[in-house]
């Protein structure tokens, strides 16, 4: 099955080239952005047209949640119009979608596991236009996968996991947030997940939300970063309200996995599991 990934110098579309190797998938492109920019149609024809997908997996989007809530009009176009555009075309060239979104399309102001049918209330820009971006595929594309995720970290790119081990180096304590409770997603998994989708061959479209399983706060997420990298440092806990970002967060944002594990057979990781098997990459091995 050939497969285009789109945004595929970022964090996940990096994961995805490393498990294709490691899986001997080599029917599958990873287009830079100057040959796949989501934001030109005509481009994103012209490479499907060449390529001729069975799947896109669209990685890209615009990611900077507190920059978001300053610069609407290019968080809306690249969430919202690209996740248009892409679908138009996988329509035009009858190729499968799967379309990746985020957990922050919910409120996150209750303590319970969310469904994929639970509605969504986002509360700042980022979380809305990927709402938006959401709707627009069903409505040109109804037979396609978005997978929603959370607290996305690994070797590749920049994320929390990196930046703690950063700061910890450099700095004798460190203040984070301690009440905001969600599950850490390793990008190798979702990635290994994706990959299973299409080589399952189970036409169930939908929507539906991938984590690593488990439940944990920021603070403890850091916690666990320091004792597995054997890091020194003084960490504090910080409530929300001490410490004000220019977007919202949502406070609870666990998901429940059940639809993706029954649908596809999926076993699904311990965050922390997966966490010690990154961190020991990270400090023993040299990684980009």
């Amino acid at each position: 099955m050939r497969i285009v990934v789109l945004g595929a110098s970022g964090q996940l579309g990096s994961c995805l080239k490393k498990n294709s190797t490691e899986r001997n998938i080599t029917d599958i492109s990873f287009p830079s952005e100057e040959n796949a920019n989501i934001l030109d149609k005509e481009l994103l024809d012209k490479l499907f047209t060449a390529e001729k997908p069975q799947f896109v997996i669209n990685c890209a989007a615009y990611t900077a949640v507190d920059k978001a809530e300053d610069d609407v009009d290019t968080c809306r176009k690249v969430n919202r119009d690209g996740a248009a555009y892409i679908a138009e075309v996988c329509k035009k060239h009858q190729a499968t979608l799967i379309h990746i979104s985020t957990d922050f399309v919910f409120k996150g102001d209750i303590p319970k596991l969310l469904s994929e049918t639970d509605p969504a209330e986002p509360e700042n820009v980022y979380g809305l236009t990927k709402l938006e971006g959401e709707a627009a595929i069903a409505e040109i594309l109804p037979e396609h996968y978005t997978i929603r995720t959370s607290w996305l970290y690994s070797e590749f790119g920049n994320n929390f996991v990196k930046t703690m081990l950063r700061l910890g180096r450099e700095r004798e304590q460190l203040g984070v947030i301690v009440d905001q409770v969600g599950s850490p997603t390793y990008a190798i998994d979702l990635a290994n997940t994706i990959l299973d989708i299409i080589e399952a061959d189970n036409k169930a479209y939908g929507i539906y939300h991938y984590s690593n399983e488990g439940v944990t706060s920021w603070y403890d997420f850091a916690k666990a970063v320091f004792d597995l990298s054997e890091t020194s440092v003084k960490l504090n806990p910080v409530k929300t309200s001490e410490y004000v970002t220019r977007a919202v967060r949502p406070a609870f944002s666990v998901m429940d996995k059940s639809k993706i594990k029954n649908n596809f057979g999926i076993s699904i990781p311990y965050w922390r599991d997966s966490l010690t098997i990154c961190v020991d990459r990270l400090v023993n091995e040299t990684v980009s």
